[in-house]
């Protein structure tokens, strides 16, 4: 088969379309026959050098995917060779074939293309688990999305509105008018405005309960200092570094708390949790129109180089997807 490699770290050009060897279903696994793939940040970072994918994990880039089953391994049940699935990876999306682990995948959704399924499986994933297991996020609270144009903010806003919260974001002014089409209450020009003093003011002073943010360092006192009494800051991205000082009495004064996660490198049985409560509870809410995948545009996965720089430029809304065959 033929996948997306990185010979030496590098620039968008790195990114290689090359011969390799077929993947091998291994026990409860499947091998799904690549339509689609997710463009992530985190791809961006590994054809950089600096995320090099788990032990075990294919060394291809690409964190999600659509296909169709065509291969199923020992110890598989409930799946079978030419279902139509959309996959959470641990790598290896950027290729013809992945080997998938069972509990990774779900059936693409009632109405949703099979192209553009390879646009959910990420973004739900982990928007469920920071925004409701971590976020603790509930019908009436005020919920900021940092980077709101983003696949993960575009999806974190509409699932935040379905479950009854006030989404505030953060973006590019080009981009509030699509953002409030999906949901946004408030958007906020984050290159013009503080948005601090505009979380306060759309929120008559009680801040924001939860913080999703993907920037880190930089934004970690302004997203305290934007928080409720009791708000919960969920930091999910580095854009903005890795470290910085915090007010730890601030926190204490707000009776507030910080955390962080990543998804990637989490063990195949809490993988399996997130897929299971994304199809339980964030799958009816898409079947129902309520929540719709946002893809900014499709290209060939020959042309992943142009997809890279697309990314790295922040002038799309939504998820950028790679078409194979």
């Amino acid at each position: 088969m033929r996948a997306i490699t990185i010979p030496q770290p590098g620039g968008p050009d790195a990114l290689i379309w090359a011969e390799v060897p077929d993947p091998e279903p291994g026990p409860g696994e499947v091998i799904v026959d690549v339509r689609a793939a997710g463009v992530n940040r985190a791809d961006l970072l590994q054809r950089q050098g600096h995320y090099p994918p788990p032990p075990g994990a294919p060394e291809y880039p690409g964190l999600e995917c659509s296909g169709v089953i065509s291969a199923v391994g020992p110890e598989v049940t409930g799946w079978a060779i030419g279902q139509q699935v959309c996959a959470l990876l641990t790598g290896g999306g950027y290729a013809e074939r992945v080997a998938v682990p069972a509990e990774q995948l779900l059936p693409v959704p009632g109405g949703v293309d099979l192209v553009d399924a390879a646009a959910l499986p990420e973004v739900a994933c982990t928007v469920w688990s920071n925004l409701l297991p971590v976020g603790r996020l509930h019908s009436g609270d005020t919920l900021l999305v940092h980077g709101g144009g983003s696949g993960i903010g575009t999806f974190a806003i509409q699932f935040g509105a379905a479950l009854g919260a006030t989404v505030l974001t953060t973006a590019r002014a080009a981009k509030h008018p699509r953002l409030r089409e999906l949901g946004a209450a408030h958007t906020i020009d984050y290159q013009e405005q503080d948005f601090v003093e505009e979380v306060r003011r759309a929120t008559d002073g009680h801040g924001a309960d939860v913080v999703l943010d993907i920037m880190g360092a930089s934004y970690l006192g302004r997203n305290v200092a934007a928080l409720a009494t009791g708000g919960r800051l969920v930091v999910i991205g580095l854009q903005g570094g890795r470290k910085a000082e915090l007010d730890l009495g601030a926190l204490l004064t707000k009776r507030a708390s910080v955390a962080a996660t990543t998804l990637r490198a989490r063990p195949l049985s809490e993988k399996a949790e997130i897929v299971r409560g994304v199809r339980d509870e964030v799958w009816p809410l898409i079947e129902a129109g309520r929540i719709r995948p946002v893809v900014d545009r499709r290209l060939p996965i020959s042309e992943a180089a142009e997809a890279h720089r697309l990314v790295e430029s922040n002038d799309h809304v939504g998820k950028v997807l790679l078409t194979v065959g």
